[in-house]
């Protein structure tokens, strides 16, 4: 949480200067508190594994967070129990008169179609439209992050010549943006996928920011210059195991996939991964709820 002095305090400018977050006497008098409220369009196939890795991260800070999960109505999952989703999921439909501080929108593993041929897409597409009035922030993560670039810019993907796959080294563009305040110089960061967007394509839209980029697997995250909409092409969820169980779930298939780069210690699948990426994990995420959802987000989420 933010430390609160008085702006005529000189350590207010030198700790401000230093990139630490300061709220001064008059801000935090106007401050009302609530939970937050955050949806999570879960695309993934195995939800309740991704439900898991979600809520790790957004459970590790002081804010309260109220989640709703989303479903899909034009597919339905065969990877995870009907008994859960009834349970624990609402479709867009019984939700979309409400209004959310933040919304996260997963990945899905149909990145090598085109976006027009996803059985969802007009149903995606409609909560796209329908975030940019009723969610104040939104985390468009992996193939999501491409098609919301394409839905909102019309970025483009491109088919890579092999699956991007491992645990990339990264760096931030701007040390005082306030999503990627805190990282290393260097901090890593997993990606699983058959497709990229261009730093030159971004840069052609005048409200893209390119926060973070990495030399072996290009652009990482993207935001919009108020913050409102943020894309990352990696997988800062994924537990210590994930890129082991896609690597293991490829190779049964009969795929022809390289071992995750950077993951096991001298490449050996039978060695313990390494996890290199929780801390960078938690303080993006952290961000998120901190900075660009709840220091901005208005109390009463009806003047949205």
């Amino acid at each position: 949480m933010p430390i609160k002095i008085p702006r005529e305090l000189p350590a207010f400018q030198v700790l401000s200067n230093e990139n630490i977050f300061i709220m001064n006497n008059e801000r935090a008098n106007t401050q009302d508190i609530r939970p937050l409220k955050i949806a999570i369009l879960n695309l993934m196939p195995k939800k309740i594994v991704t439900e898991n890795q979600l809520l790790r991260y957004l459970s590790n800070t002081p804010l309260q967070v109220e989640i709703t999960l989303i479903q899909t109505k034009s597919y339905i999952s065969h990877n995870t129990p009907s008994e859960h989703l009834d349970k624990f999921y609402s479709y867009f439909d019984e939700i979309k008169k409400e209004k959310f501080d933040g919304l996260i929108i997963t990945g899905a593993p149909v990145e090598q179609m085109k976006f027009e041929d996803v059985t969802y897409w007009k149903e995606l597409t409609e909560i796209m439209e329908w975030s940019k009035t009723n969610v104040f922030s939104t985390v468009h993560i992996c193939w999501a992050s491409q098609a919301g670039l394409y839905y909102h810019y019309n970025v483009p993907k491109y088919e890579l010549d092999k699956k991007m796959f491992g645990v990339f080294a990264h760096w931030a563009n701007d040390e005082k943006a306030e999503l990627t305040r805190g990282l290393d110089d260097v901090f890593y960061a997993p990606h699983s996928r058959h497709t990229e967007v261009k730093r030159e394509d971004v840069e052609k839209v005048s409200e893209l920011e390119i926060l973070s980029e990495s030399k072996e697997a290009g652009v990482f995250i993207v935001a919009t210059k108020d913050r409102r909409k943020i894309f990352i092409t990696g997988h800062m969820e994924y537990d210590r195991n994930t890129l082991k169980d896609e690597y293991i779930r490829d190779k049964e298939k009969g795929s022809e996939v390289d071992i995750p780069k950077n993951y096991f210690k001298n490449d050996d699948v039978n060695e313990i991964p390494s996890y290199t990426w929780r801390a960078t994990a938690n303080i993006v995420f952290g961000n998120w709820l901190n900075y660009c959802v709840y220091q901005n987000t208005p109390y009463d989420l009806e003047t949205l």
